[in-house]
């Protein structure tokens, strides 16, 4: 009878051992980004969705130039997600990181002042100054934690607004610094776009700058995830206390957290001002576009790249796209008109989306695509 009940114990555990060995294991010419970047790449001369959409609703819908603006939010989204979702610090002034950097390609590139230092070198400088930025905004707030720095980004990104708009000998005041002028090319190249509008090549420009640099903060991402300084951001999230007793400087650790994600947010404000070709007026860059970016890292999934990305492309699509076709769709529908308040999807967008953030964090707290790390401290009880 024992031996017997031995051998009716082993059998089951025998089972799963042989299914988990043959698991199956997703060849790597099968990821997402092996399909989607060569997408990219083409769309702006093979402009399907553009076209069907002009075929089927009469609607120009424009994707393409949609695209750079889905490009530039999310590198912003990567420079939130770097100190919210890696660091754990809980940033509301993104978006006077995105103003300085767009502010400083305006000064150093427009006529009105003696730099004219052009696109390719506000795309340096820029990201420098807003990085110092974020080093004096770190260096008094290294003590803060939750709540409390978060109630000092949200008063910096204001005060910066504020500091924009009423240096008006610097900066314009509302009417902003323009034009900003577009990318410098090489003689051929401009030779041979001489034909086309200035216009198209200003655009394509924009385009594959714009997605060249997200594509090498993904793949810079990626490889931070991989070294010390990426798990010492995690560490830092994770707790504070036992990332100081195992060696770790909370202090350094913060200051580099702010200083490079407000580089990047830097970086993503001059490629924002230079494809206006105008910095715009101080008033855009209010707290509405730092909580826009911190839904796009929500939305995704605190401390995920790939869930970040698709946040920031299934908001900015929503915002940008769907929502101006939905308008003229609804419009052509009812009587009445631009005149009806129902008539403009712009009107009551923000009702479904905080009602679809609401669902979010009720049903699926840890993003559309969690990091497994995120998703495991979620689901705990259920593992276990």
């Amino acid at each position: 009878m024992g031996a017997q009940s031995d051998s009716s114990v082993a059998k089951p555990d025998a089972k799963p051992s042989a299914g988990r060995g043959r698991r199956w294991r997703r060849p790597g010419w099968l990821r997402l980004e092996v399909v989607i970047l060569p997408l990219l790449l083409l769309y702006p001369f093979f402009p399907v969705l553009d076209q069907l959409v002009q075929s089927v609703f009469d609607i120009s819908l424009r994707l393409d130039r949609q695209l750079v603006n889905i490009f530039i939010f999310a590198i912003l989204a990567l420079a939130l997600n770097l100190q919210v979702g890696y660091a754990g610090l809980l940033q509301l002034g993104i978006a006077a990181f995105f103003a300085i950097g767009a502010f400083s390609t305006g000064i150093l590139t427009v006529d009105k002042y003696p730099f004219q230092i052009g696109f390719w070198g506000a795309l340096v400088a820029a990201p420098a100054l807003a990085g110092t930025a974020g080093l004096a905004l770190g260096a008094p707030t290294i003590r803060l934690r939750g709540d409390y720095l978060a109630i000092v980004t949200l008063g910096f990104g204001e005060v910066t607004r504020v500091v924009l708009l009423n240096l008006e000998n610097i900066t314009d005041g509302s009417r902003g610094l323009n034009p900003i002028p577009t990318p410098w090319l090489p003689d051929w190249l401009t030779r041979a776009a001489a034909g086309d509008a200035t216009g198209r090549m200003h655009f394509l420009t924009m385009y594959y700058v714009a997605l060249a640099l997200l594509a090498g903060l993904v793949i810079i991402f990626r490889t931070l995830e991989r070294t010390r300084q990426g798990r010492e951001f995690v560490a830092l999230r994770e707790d504070e206390l036992v990332a100081a007793c195992m060696g770790i400087n909370p202090a350094r650790t913060k200051l580099i957290a702010f200083a490079a994600g407000a580089a990047i947010a830097g970086l993503a404000g001059a490629l924002y001002a230079t494809n206006l070709t105008t910095t715009a007026e101080p008033n855009t860059y209010d707290f509405t576009y730092s909580i826009m970016v911190l839904c796009c890292v929500i939305i995704g999934g605190l401390g995920s790249l790939r869930g970040v990305l698709l946040g920031a492309a299934v908001l900015l699509t929503f915002d940008n796209v769907l929502s101006p076709l939905l308008t003229n769709l609804i419009q052509r529908q009812l009587s009445g008109g631009s005149s009806n308040v129902l008539a403009s999807f712009t009107n009551w967008r923000w009702l479904i989306f905080g009602l679809a953030l609401v669902l979010m964090m009720r049903l699926r707290p840890e993003g559309l695509w969690p990091s497994s790390r995120v998703k495991a401290e979620l689901h705990r009880e259920e593992e276990i």
